[in-house]
C-alpha cells in the first residue's frame, strides 16, 4: 500500500533488502528498525526513513555487530549517521586493499604451483594480516601470565625459529588431517599422540601447556569461526577432529603413543 509519502510493506522490504520477513518482525520487536506507520488496517508500514535505518543496521551487520551492540548505538543520543557512514567506508576499504592483497597471494601461489614463478618463503605470507589476530590475543589472554610469557618469548625469536616453528605446526596439522581423512577414531593412539604433539608444540614454543589449558583451547578451536575456519581451510572438519583428540588423551585418559615430533 502506498500513499503520497512512500510506504512499504514488510513483504516488499523484505524483496527491496533481500532481509527475511522472519528477521524483520524480530527487529521490531526489539526495537531495532520498527515500522513508522500503520495502514487503514493496522498492518505496518515501513517509511524511507526507516530503509535509512535498516541500510545502517545492515551495515553494521556486515562488519560484524551484534545486534544488540546495534540497539544501543543506535539509541545513543550522539549517534551520527554521517560520521558512522564515513567510518564504515574507512573499514570497507581497508577490506578491499586487504582482499586484493590476498587474491594477488593466491595468483602468485598457483603460478608457482604451476612452476611459472619461484616464490621465497616470506613471499607465501605476503598479504596476510598477522596483526587481528594479535589483538584479539592481547584482548582475550593479555592479563594472563600464559600471554605475557608467550611475547616473552616470540621477541628472542629469529625468522629461522619462526620457519621451524611454522613448519612443525604444518606437519601436525597435516598428519591430523592424514589420520581424519582414514577414519582413524580420534580416542587411537596414533591421534592421541598426535594431540600430544599439538599441545608439547604450544608449550615449547609459547607457554606452559597442560592439558587442562589444551583442553579449553580445543574448545576455542571449534567454537571460534576464526579458529574454526584456520584447521577447516585444511581439511573440513579437522578443528572438530583436533577438539576430540585433545579430550581423548585428557578426559577419556587415551594414553599417547607413537613419534615425539612430527
Amino acid at each position: 500500500m502506498k500513499s503520497s509519502v512512500m510506504a512499504y510493506t514488510v513483504g516488499e522490504v523484505s524483496k527491496i533488502a533481500k532481509v527475511s520477513v522472519r528477521a524483520l518482525h524480530h527487529w521490531d520487536e526489539i526495537g531495532l528498525v520498527v515500522p513508522s506507520r500503520r495502514s487503514s488496517k493496522g498492518y505496518r508500514l515501513y517509511t524511507d526513513g526507516d530503509l535509512d535505518r535498516l541500510q545502517q543496521v545492515l551495515f553494521f551487520r556486515e562488519l560484524g555487530f551484534r545486534l544488540e551492540d546495534i540497539v544501543a548505538t543506535l539509541a545513543d543520543p550522539a549517534f551520527d549517521r554521517r560520521e558512522a557512514l564515513q567510518s564504515h567506508r574507512a573499514l570497507l576499504s581497508e577490506r578491499v586493499e586487504h582482499a586484493r592483497a590476498l587474491l594477488d597471494l593466491v595468483d602468485r601461489t598457483l603460478r608457482a604451483m604451476n612452476g611459472e614463478e619461484a616464490m621465497k618463503a616470506e613471499e607465501k605470507f605476503e598479504g596476510f594480516d598477522a596483526t587481528k589476530f594479535e589483538a584479539e590475543a592481547r584482548e582475550r589472554w593479555g592479563t594472563t601470565a600464559e600471554y605475557a610469557e608467550a611475547e616473552r618469548r616470540k621477541k628472542k625469536y629469529t625468522d629461522a625459529d619462526w620457519k621451524r616453528m611454522q613448519a612443525e605446526s604444518d606437519a601436525i596439522t597435516k598428519a591430523l588431517a592424514e589420520l581424519m581423512d582414514a577414519k582413524v577414531a580420534p580416542t587411537d593412539a596414533r591421534a592421541s599422540a598426535l594431540a600430544e604433539q599439538h599441545r608439547a608444540h604450544i608449550d615449547r614454543w609459547f607457554y606452559p601447556c597442560s592439558r587442562e589449558i589444551h583442553v579449553s583451547l580445543g574448545e576455542m578451536y571449534v567454537n571460534d569461526a576464526r579458529f574454526a575456519a584456520h584447521y577447516d581451510r585444511v581439511r573440513p572438519g579437522l578443528a572438530v577432529y583436533l577438539r576430540a583428540t585433545i579430550l581423548g588423551v585428557t578426559i577419556l585418559g587415551v594414553t599417547p603413543r607413537g613419534p615425539k615430533s612430527p
